[in-house]
């Protein structure tokens, strides 16, 4: 009997499973995530050779001209070494690791979850699904709300795969696309597109594409050709911030 015990913890019938515990749903991009993982004993005894906790997002890819959505790991975390989990018993391991500031926000369509994997020896791996809400680091926050200041709406955000160019640390780029609805660049620009390149605790990289409304035969043919489109690279640091309206403003008509 034994035997058929252990054949079928092999194969995921009365194996160990896992449950991770988080102590709150909502961070800050930046923030530690504490928690605890449960482990409860299948069957039988089994040896676990690791515990990974991974924060995933989507994004869309695209391949051959057909777009689909795929998952993209931000960052993997080891919480144990290996160890034995008795038949029936339930053993807790406590985590703390740091969100990374290049996380996505959870915005739109863009989801962020903890996977928990459990490496199983001999055995089929077990695992659990937890999603969270990420909120913009306090510089992208701050980008974010004086744009919106100058009278943009925020229409879309959206992670799509990144070109090579601008291709860091993950295959996809967070965008978040703006309208102008009121102020100084309404009936000038077409849209405002801003993606955060890297970040820091002190800076954030930013890349704005500015998109410029066409005027005449001449901007109707500068749109065709998207000759109307001007990418800006800009630098925001914590000094900034408390001219950073003004600064933004003048960038952005430096190019509409």
């Amino acid at each position: 009997m034994a035997f058929f015990k252990k054949l079928g913890a092999s194969i995921g019938i009365g194996s160990a499973k896992v449950d991770t515990k988080l102590e709150n749903s909502s961070y800050e991009a930046g923030e530690q995530i504490k928690g605890e993982v449960e482990i409860y004993g299948g069957k039988v005894e089994q040896q676990i050779n690791a515990i990974y906790l991974t924060l995933y997002t989507t994004y869309i890819k695209e391949v051959d001209d057909n777009k689909y959505t795929a998952n993209a790991p931000i960052q993997k975390f080891k919480v144990s070494d290996p160890f034995l989990i008795n038949a029936n018993e339930t053993k807790t391991i406590p985590f703390s690791f740091a969100i990374p500031l290049d996380v996505p926000i959870t915005i739109g369509k863009t989801k962020v979850w903890v996977a928990t994997e459990l490496d199983i020896q001999s055995g089929v791996d077990s695992g659990d699904k937890d999603y969270i809400d990420i909120r913009p680091s306090k510089i992208a926050s701050r980008v974010l709300d004086e744009v919106q200041q100058l009278g943009f709406n925020l229409r879309q955000v959206e992670c799509q795969q990144a070109s090579y160019k601008y291709r860091s640390n993950y295959p996809f780029i967070q965008e978040f696309e703006f309208v102008p609805t009121s102020g100084a660049f309404r009936g000038r620009l077409d849209e405002l597109e801003i993606v955060f390149l890297s970040q820091s605790q002190s800076q954030a990289e930013l890349l704005m594409q500015v998109d410029r409304k066409a005027r005449g035969f001449g901007g109707f043919l500068a749109e065709a050709l998207d000759n109307d489109e001007t990418h800006v690279k800009m630098t925001v640091t914590q000094q900034d911030l408390h001219t950073l309206g003004e600064q933004l403003k003048q960038v952005i008509s430096r190019y509409s």
